[in-house]
């Protein structure tokens, strides 16, 4: 395994960190004789493949349901000081409640104290209010930090660049949990920001949200060879020395297998993404054209500026994607979250394009007259039954 100083927390991270959101039973809380023995010897199973092969970073949030009880089974028969354990809470307007949340985390981990803390995502301008406000949940995380329960308190996030920005800013968190990867770069600035003042960057979920790579379409199979599209994206990920470690969702033990091919690409990794990187480029400018995809993205407006809610930015985004690379089922899968995953997908699908006028909203837009057409194409191409978050499920 590789390790990164993890900014100024200074711990070693390793480079890939084990998520803690697919090996659990379920994602609502149960009692402890409800979880099937196999599921929790596959758990414990996992852990002990991650901790032998040097990824001593479990990871895990009181929002996984099971996670954090199932983990305590297993967590503390290995030497406290050899494991990095972190666990998120969501940040609420009772700081007290916050509080109850997190005391129920420790319980369940059967651990005294946790390394890392996040206040789990700080998706909007209200939560990362509850966060910061004099006597909010930043305030609570220092009391336990203080007591000796946390080391070091980041938070993470699904939302929009400038607000995580401005919640690096404050210069109040050691670290940031956040989205990016190949197919969704938006958030550098954020990682920008976060480097400059010495914090750890965690990626989230770069497999998964970052295109399904565990199942990918053969285009872009053919497209990132000689690397699988997985390994590919964590070279990219990695060869970008800000980036500290990407969380490897693990549902079982074997999962972690083809991550593992990346570590000895990364000292070649300027010889071996340039022509991956050429390749994929040239595809979208072949299929998509290049004066849309050099512009398409300019002077859009928020879904909250735009007529019924409609996620311009993020539809079309997931169009160019499909349409491109064949990352279809994605598109899908995400496209159809609008509308029903609150703050951590925001926005609307465009169904209701004959019923709204854009043309005010898309006025400084280069593209604007494609615009509402590909909205169209989006909707036809990818609308389908809406689709819940994992925690809904």
């Amino acid at each position: 395994m590789l390790y990164r100083r993890f900014g100024r927390t200074e711990l070693q991270m390793p480079v890939f960190s084990c998520g803690g959101m697919r090996y659990q039973f379920k994602w609502q809380d149960v009692s402890w004789p409800e979880i099937p023995a196999d599921k929790q010897k596959n758990l414990e199973a996992t852990i002990h493949r991650a901790v032998e092969l040097g990824i001593n970073h479990i990871e895990t949030a009181r929002g996984y349901g099971s996670s954090e009880m199932q983990l305590g089974k297993i967590l503390p028969k290995f030497p406290r000081e050899k494991l990095i354990v972190q666990t998120k809470v969501s940040p609420v307007a009772n700081a007290k409640e916050f509080r109850q949340t997190f005391e129920q985390s420790l319980n369940y981990l059967q651990l005294d104290y946790v390394d890392l803390l996040g206040l789990h995502g700080i998706n909007n301008a209200e939560l990362l209010e509850y966060s910061v406000r004099p006597g909010g949940c930043l305030d609570v995380a220092k009391k336990l930090q203080a007591e000796g329960k946390v080391r070091f308190i980041g938070f993470s996030t699904h939302g929009a660049t400038d607000l995580i920005v401005q919640a690096i800013n404050t210069n109040q968190f050691d670290y940031v949990n956040l989205h990016w990867y190949y197919i969704n770069q938006l958030n550098w600035p954020a990682i920008a920001a976060a480097t400059r003042l010495d914090m750890g960057v965690f990626i989230i979920s770069p497999s998964d949200k970052g295109g399904k790579l565990y199942n990918p379409p053969q285009k872009l199979v053919n497209l990132c060879a000689p690397l699988s599209p997985m390994v590919f994206n964590d070279l990219f990920c990695l060869s970008h020395s800000q980036v500290h470690t990407l969380s490897i969702g693990a549902a079982k033990p074997q999962d972690f297998d083809e991550h593992l091919k990346t570590l000895a690409l990364l000292d070649e990794s300027s010889e071996i993404l340039p022509p991956i990187l050429a390749r994929l480029e040239a595809e979208a400018i072949a299929i998509l054209g290049e004066d849309w995809v050099k512009t398409w993205h300019i002077n859009l407006p928020t879904w909250e500026n735009t007529p019924d809610g409609i996620n311009i930015p993020t539809i079309l985004w997931l169009w160019n994607l499909a349409t491109a690379y064949d990352l279809v089922d994605y598109a899908k899968t995400r496209y159809n979250l609008m509308g029903n995953a609150s703050h951590w997908f925001p926005g609307n699908k465009a169904d209701k394009l004959n019923k709204v006028d854009l043309r005010p909203c898309l006025v400084n837009s280069p593209q604007a007259d494609k615009i509402p057409q590909i909205l169209a194409k989006a909707h036809a191409m990818l609308g389908g039954e809406q689709v819940k978050r994992l925690s809904q499920q």
